[in-house]
């Protein structure tokens, strides 16, 4: 990381995400099948996209996509519980700490940029069980990750209700946030760079449903969401989801079409939408850059200052004395 900005290397990284899954798990049991995750992953890859965020173990290799491009994988930990230990939850506490370690991969071996410690805690059991005694168990929940792998870098995916929690421990500010006028989240987006202070901020679901308001909104919507992500200086985002194929709690959800692609993966106007828009981050590719001038005040420097001043291109300095 680098001040406000997630890196790779020397370069800056920025996060065009998609979320993945959750699938219904195959007569194998697995919930990635080998074929639908390649063809998944070569059309994410000819879209612009660089990232993916899944709500369990990723498939093995999603480090890269087909060509070797680099893709950051970001997993959530499966089974995490966000509720601290009592009489009652104890287990659980110690079940999600061992969670925590297990989705950790081994080092140099991994496939993440980010590592989630948990997931939105409801409102209702922040108030019954104290902001402190959360917080709390969500910093042994990072350190147990930590432990697993120093290097990995660990966030909690919080959302609006609970903001108030404070954790500055974690590596990077996550939020999922569901807003669709573009005024609201501009303004709440200014708000959350607040919160993260100089840490990087990250959103972790955006999305808009085409089964309720129709395709054509869904695109136009999701054009500014991304273009607000950014211009408010957000190190990323996710977009819920890549496909409408979606399988939760034993049973497909069909109620809902939050996917750039429907459940066959055919296109939908909205991945064209967020294609171009993820196109032109940071800036786009034909911006006519302005000139501009650089004026250097030094003390007793003019024996100096043009030498150092040679250094540039001609063409582009003006050396006054």
């Amino acid at each position: 990381m680098a001040a406000k900005s997630l890196v790779v290397g020397d370069e800056k990284l920025y996060v065009r995400g998609v979320t993945y899954g959750t699938f219904e798990p195959g007569a194998n049991g697995q919930e990635y099948r080998s074929e639908a995750v390649e063809r998944d992953f070569a059309q994410m890859a000819a879209n612009g996209i660089n990232a993916l965020r899944t709500y369990t173990v990723p498939p093995s290799g999603c480090s890269t996509r087909p060509g070797g491009t680099a893709c950051a994988c970001w997993s959530d930990c499966p089974g995490s519980s966000t509720s601290p230990s009592s009489t009652r939850t104890g287990g659980r506490a110690r079940s999600s700490r061992g969670s925590a370690r297990a989705c950790a991969p081994a080092p140099g071996t991994r496939p993440c940029s980010g590592t989630r410690s948990g997931t939105r805690s409801r409102p209702g059991i922040v108030r019954w069980q104290g902001r402190g005694r959360v917080e709390r168990f969500l910093e042994r929940l990072y350190r147990a990750a930590k432990s697993e792998d120093p290097g990995g870098l660990v966030t909690y995916v919080n959302y609006p209700s609970t903001e108030y929690l404070r954790l500055p421990f974690l590596d990077f500010v996550s939020f999922n946030v569901y807003l669709e006028d573009q005024d609201q989240l501009e303004a709440y987006l200014a708000r959350l760079q607040n919160l993260a202070g100089d840490r990087p901020l990250l959103l972790a679901e955006v999305g808009f449903d085409s089964q309720r308001h129709g395709e054509e909104a869904q695109a136009a919507v999701l054009d500014w969401q991304v273009r607000a992500a950014f211009a408010g200086g957000a190190a990323g985002l996710f977009v819920f989801a890549w496909t409408d194929e979606w399988f939760r709690g034993g049973c497909a959800i069909d109620d809902w079409a939050f996917g750039l692609t429907d459940r066959a993966r055919r296109p939908k106007p909205a991945l064209a939408a967020v294609r171009g828009a993820f196109a032109e981050v940071p800036f786009p590719a034909a911006l006519a850059w302005p000139g501009i001038s650089v004026v250097v005040c030094s003390y007793n420097g003019a024996r100096t200052l043009g030498d150092a001043l040679d250094g540039w291109p001609r063409s582009s300095t003006h050396t006054t004395r």
